[in-house]
Order: structure tokens, then C-alpha cells, then sequence
């Protein structure tokens, strides 16, 4: 994405919907740029006498230029600069879906002078034209991404500026420091002296809010990335039927059998807004059956990169010399001990358990301690229920970095007042903490951090 300003001098094109074969009822190809409207006309025929006007729906034919070949039906949407996505002339063509039709009619448009478009283009040409802010654009991408209705929640609070607000403010504030302190080196004979205890307090007061924004780090990227836990222990002491009922689904076949599962089962589940990925392994033990010998080693590596293990021992049979040789092997990961079959005791005595904090007691067959378990799983990773469901603020990695060079800027402006050194001093790291603080928004960008952040989007947004 190199020559950032040139990319608005062209018309780009792309498929705007997920393309799979036999699926999906609807295609989308998207052009923008100053040839859109253009290319639209001599590809699209609308029968009668309807308008090519913007923000209106045209029904009608896609053809060959040359030949005159119906390529597809289709419906076309105009959307003239300013009030498009990108602020240039955009156009839809809305085809069937599958494959055939939207690549045919996309290679008509490149043929026409289009072309195609790079990953996050049209985004970006929307960041560039002044219709979004970098933090919006980041949140769309988020909400593309969004593998739980809370994710989606929170990428649409950034969206709606709900984390661009607060940092323009920070950033206006420090200007205004910015700006005092500078008179007073300019103009300082003609200016009362410097109100210090004012700058402190202001200072102090944008140093919380950088620190309170921060905090939300953490959680944005569990919404974001989601949790990995990985159900281990013996065979046969429930794993599998602890997935079916947390799932609600029959993913695992349960036996009682031990040595049933083989491979490491996935699936995908949302606990208190946070996309969780669990994965049934297969019980550890050693095997003599070399297929079963790989679903062991498979288990193992499964808890190696899991965020969290759910180490699950049998009621009946208590704590075995087996599940203490396998706490071993986990017990450097986050860990909750579930005791499952638990209904088929009268009690279940804990004092042979080693000194794991998080115990959670399971009937798996019967679907009983779910709810305890994801309460236990929110408490290991600090995000109680509450919190997740109000949470409509949550940075990213990028937005983090850049959050934490300010921090260490504005602490660094205090250290250098307390220190007693030269206005000019002040300045220096007054302007690193504004720097950063719009590199955040956009305001302050470069074009690698540009290839960086659109390059994880999309072709076609």
C-alpha cells in the first residue's frame, strides 16, 4: 500500500461479500473512485426509464460491452460523492451469489480501467477523504471480526467515537498546556507568571484518564481474540460429556469405553460476552495403540498453548495417582480443577487434592455445574459477568502501544516539573505525549502504520 496519496486518483473494485460455492444469495462488487459511475453505465443496462440518480436502486442486466452478453441480473446502487462510504462516487452491483457471477462482473469492471482493490482500500480512502477517524476505521475491522455479540457491541461503541471523543479531549488538553508554556518562553515579560499548580493538576487529570483507558487493554483483547481452554485429564472421567453439555451439541462421542476420543474435539462458545474455543482432548494415559498414542501427545500439546485448563477428575474414583501425574504436567497454566460424576457420590472428600483455588463440582450427564463453571472461567480471567456486558470501551494492541508512550511521556513531563528544569524542557515531552495521543486518531500518522493497520482488513472493505 506504498504511495498512500496516489491511491485516490483511481478507481478501485472488489468483491464486498463472502464468496462461497452454492451458499450466499447475494454478491456484492464495489467501485469507488471518479470512474465508478462511468464503468457502471457501459456494464449495466437498466430497462424502462429509470433514473441513475444518487442513493437509488436500479434494476437490470450486466453485459459484455462488446458482445452485449447478459453476464448477470443484477441491482445496482448509486451513491455520489460526499454521501458514500469512501466520499467518492461509489457504486454496488448486487448479483447473484456463489462464484461465477460477481468474479465475471469484476472482471469486467478491470477491464473497464478499475482496479482492484488492495486489503482495507476502501476504508482507508474513507480515513483519508475525513469520513472516519482511525479509530473507527480500527472498530469496523472489529466488527467484521466479532466472534460474540459483546465484541460487536464494543466495536460499535468505537465506531460511534465512543474512544475518540476521550483522546481528542486528552490531546486538546495537553495542547492547551503545550500552548501556556510556550508564551511564557516567547513572551515571557509581557506574560503573568505560569499558574504551575494549574499545569500539575491538569497534568494529573490526563495521566488518570490515559491510565483508565489503558486498563481496558486486557479485556478488549479477550473480546477480540477470545480464550482457549482445553478440557484434559484421564480417559473416561466425563471430558467429552462435559463438552456436550456445555455445548449443548453432541460434538463427542461418549462411551464408557475409555480411549474413545482420539483427536482434540473444538468448539465455539460465547461465556459472559467472551468468545471462548474449548477443545475436548483425548485422555492421558499411556497407550499402547499408536492412534491413540498421537490423540495423547495431541492432548498435551493442546494444554501447552491453551489459556486456561480444565484439568476433570472422576468423583467416584477421587484423586488417582494418574491425575496428580497429569496436574504436573499442567499445573504451570491458569487451572480450575473440575470434579465431575458428581452425582453419583454422597460426598467428596478434597483433602488429598493438591492446592488448586479454583474447584468446580460437575454432573456432566445430567448438565448440572455449567453455570459454575463459566463463573469460575470469568473469575481466572478477571472479567466478572458485569463487567463484560457493560463493557463499551476496549483498546487494541496498536492503540495500547501508542497509549503507553504517552503515559510515559505525560510521567515524564511531572518528573521534569518536579526536577525544577526549564520551561523548554516541559515542551519537549509535551509534544510526545500529543504526537502519540494522535497517532491514536489519525491525526498524527505515518504510511507504515497505515499499510500496518488496513492490511489486516479485508479486499473488499
Amino acid at each position: 500500500m506504498s504511495n498512500v496519496p496516489g491511491l485516490q486518483q483511481e478507481t478501485i473494485a472488489a468483491i464486498a461479500t463472502a464468496i462461497v460455492p452454492q451458499q450466499g444469495s447475494v454478491g456484492i462488487v464495489r467501485l469507488s473512485g471518479a470512474d465508478s459511475v462511468a464503468i457502471a453505465q457501459t456494464l449495466f443496462h437498466a430497462p424502462g426509464r429509470q433514473v441513475w440518480e444518487s442513493h437509488r436502486i436500479l434494476y437490470g442486466y450486466v453485459r459484455h460491452p462488446q458482445t452485449r452478453a447478459i453476464v448477470d441480473e443484477a441491482l445496482l446502487m448509486l451513491m455520489l460523492a460526499p454521501r458514500s462510504y469512501t466520499r467518492e462516487d461509489v457504486v454496488e452491483l448486487h448479483c447473484h451469489g456463489g462464484i461465477m457471477a460477481v468474479q465475471q462482473v469484476l472482471q469486467l469492471c478491470i477491464e473497464q480501467g478499475a482496479r482492484l482493490a488492495q486489503p482495507g482500500e476502501f476504508t482507508l480512502r474513507a480515513f483519508l477523504n475525513g469520513r472516519l477517524d482511525l479509530t473507527q476505521a480500527e472498530s469496523i475491522a472489529d466488527l467484521v471480526g466479532a466472534e460474540s455479540p459483546q465484541a460487536a457491541q464494543t466495536a460499535l461503541a468505537g465506531l460511534q467515537g465512543k474512544l475518540a471523543q476521550p483522546i481528542r479531549q486528552l490531546r486538546s488538553t495537553c495542547l492547551d498546556i503545550l500552548a501556556e508554556v510556550e508564551a511564557r518562553i516567547d513572551f515571557e515579560d509581557d506574560l503573568p507568571p505560569l499558574d504551575e499548580e494549574s499545569v500539575k493538576q491538569q497534568l494529573r487529570q490526563v495521566l488518570a484518564e490515559v491510565e483508565q483507558i489503558l486498563a481496558t487493554a486486557d479485556r478488549g483483547e479477550l473480546l477480540r481474540t477470545g480464550l482457549k481452554v482445553a478440557i484434559v485429564g484421564r480417559p473416561n472421567v466425563g471430558k467429552s460429556s462435559l463438552l456436550n453439555a456445555w455445548s449443548r451439541t453432541d460434538r463427542a462421542i461418549v462411551t464408557e469405553l475409555p480411549g474413545t476420543t482420539r483427536d482434540v474435539v473444538e468448539s465455539q462458545l460465547v461465556v459472559g460476552g467472551i468468545p471462548v474455543q474449548v477443545l475436548d482432548t483425548a485422555g492421558i494415559r499411556e497407550a499402547t495403540d499408536r492412534v491413540e498414542q498421537i490423540g495423547v501427545e495431541r492432548s498435551q500439546q493442546a494444554a501447552q498453548v491453551a489459556d486456561l485448563v480444565l484439568l476433570t477428575i472422576d468423583a467416584q474414583a477421587g484423586w488417582t495417582a494418574a491425575d496428580a501425574a497429569i496436574y504436573e504436567q499442567v499445573n504451570h497454566r491458569p487451572l480450575i480443577l473440575v470434579i465431575n460424576k458428581i452425582d453419583l457420590v454422597d460426598g467428596f472428600q478434597f483433602e488429598s487434592l493438591p492446592d488448586i483455588s479454583a474447584i468446580v463440582k460437575t454432573a456432566a450427564a445430567k448438565q448440572q455445574g455449567i453455570e459454575d463453571l463459566e463463573q469460575a472461567i470469568l473469575d481466572q480471567v478477571q472479567v466478572g459477568t458485569v463487567q463484560a456486558a457493560n463493557l463499551d470501551l476496549a483498546i487494541n494492541q496498536r492503540q495500547a502501544a501508542v497509549l503507553t508512550r504517552a503515559k510515559v511521556a505525560l510521567q515524564q513531563v511531572q518528573e521534569t516539573i518536579v526536577q525544577q528544569l526549564p520551561l523548554d524542557f516541559w515542551t519537549i515531552d509535551l509534544r510526545s505525549a500529543i504526537q502519540a495521543l494522535g497517532e491514536i486518531t489519525g491525526e498524527e500518522i505515518t504510511e507504515s502504520v497505515l499499510d500496518q493497520i488496513f492490511s489486516r482488513f479485508c479486499i473488499g472493505k
